[in-house]
C-alpha cells in the first residue's frame, strides 16, 4: 500500500525526531483521506472526523499549517515543527527538510506558488513566495527570503537572496 511505504519512509527520514515522525505521519494519512475521498464514500465517512482532528490540532494547537491538500514527496523531515505555513498549491519533491518558522506560499490571493523540487533543505525562519522553482538539491539559509527561482545544486541565503554554486569537488 502506498501509503504505507511513504510514512515509513519518513520515519526512516526523521529518525530520532519524535515529533517530526508524528507531523509527517499526521500529514500522509490526512492527506491519504483527502486525496481518495471523492472515489470513496467509505474513506469519506472515516476520514472527515480524521480531517478535523489533524485541522484542529495541527493549525490550532501546534501552530503547523501543512495542509491536507498539499503535495509533498516522500522524505519528509520537519525539525522543530512550529511556526510552519504551507500554502496548499504548493508542490515539493522527494526528502524536503523543513525548520520552524517557514512560510512558503504565494504572493497574493491567486497567485501561483512555488514548485519544490528534490532534496531541498531549508534553514529556520526563511520565506519562499511566488511563482518560483527552486532546483533538485538545494540548500536554503536560515532568515533567508526567497523571491526568485533558485537552479539545481545552489546554496541560497540572505535578503535580499544571493544564489551560489555548492561546491561538489570537496
Amino acid at each position: 500500500m502506498k501509503l504505507i511505504s511513504e510514512i515509513k519512509l519518513d520515519m526512516k527520514a526523521n529518525r530520532g525526531n519524535p515529533k517530526g515522525k508524528i507531523i509527517s505521519s499526521m500529514y500522509r494519512i490526512a492527506n491519504y483521506y483527502t486525496t481518495n475521498k471523492r472515489n470513496n464514500l467509505f474513506l469519506r465517512i472515516i476520514g472527515y472526523p480524521y480531517i478535523k482532528l489533524y485541522r484542529s490540532l495541527f493549525y490550532w494547537w501546534w501552530g503547523i499549517e501543512i495542509p491536507d491538500r498539499v503535495k509533498i514527496g516522500t522524505g519528509l523531515q520537519i525539525w522543530h515543527g512550529f511556526g510552519i505555513v504551507i500554502n496548499s498549491d504548493v508542490q515539493a519533491g522527494d526528502n524536503l527538510l523543513l525548520r520552524h518558522c517557514t512560510t512558503i506560499g504565494n504572493k497574493f490571493d491567486g497567485s501561483r506558488c512555488p514548485i519544490i523540487g528534490n532534496n531541498v533543505d531549508i534553514g529556520a525562519h526563511t520565506i519562499i513566495i511566488g511563482d518560483i522553482i527552486i532546483g533538485d538539491n538545494v540548500t536554503i539559509g536560515a532568515g533567508s527570503v526567497v523571491t526568485k527561482s533558485i537552479p539545481p545544486d545552489h546554496i541560497a541565503y540572505g535578503n535580499p537572496i544571493k544564489i551560489i554554486p555548492k561546491r561538489l569537488d570537496i
